[in-house]
């Protein structure tokens, strides 16, 4: 099987968060306040929240994803995002990125949310 030549083996498709950061909990609760129109459950426990990656000067860079590449959100979602998470105290900069890779799978979803869904 051949490997993509972009991706450096061993390389993880998803770059860790900064979790051991101060602001971390609260910017995941901040994105826990967006929800995905079409599925009643928020984008954090849906798994659509790849890496929150937060700067020692309080710049946040989150880099998500959707349910579907076609989703009819895809433009405003990530301004939805950033309105959750700029206003928490101390947040100097937010900047929402859109990747496809990899693609989200049911796998990603956190347990509540798979109880809220019905598949637990």
């Amino acid at each position: 099987m051949n490997q993509p030549q972009d991706r450096i083996e061993g390389t993880p498709l998803i770059k860790p968060s900064t979790t051991d950061h101060p602001l971390y909990d609260q910017i995941v609760e901040a994105c826990r306040t967006v929800f995905d129109p079409e599925i009643p459950v928020n984008i954090y426990d849906l798994g659509l929240v790849y890496t929150i990656e937060i700067s020692p000067e309080n710049e946040v860079e989150i880099m998500m994803t959707l349910t579907a590449p076609g989703c009819p959100v895809a433009g405003e979602m990530p301004g939805w995002v950033a309105d959750a998470v700029e206003p928490l105290a101390g947040i100097k900069q937010v900047n929402v990125g859109m990747t496809f890779e990899p693609p989200w799978g049911m796998d990603m979803m956190s347990d509540e949310a798979r109880l809220e869904l019905g598949f637990m």
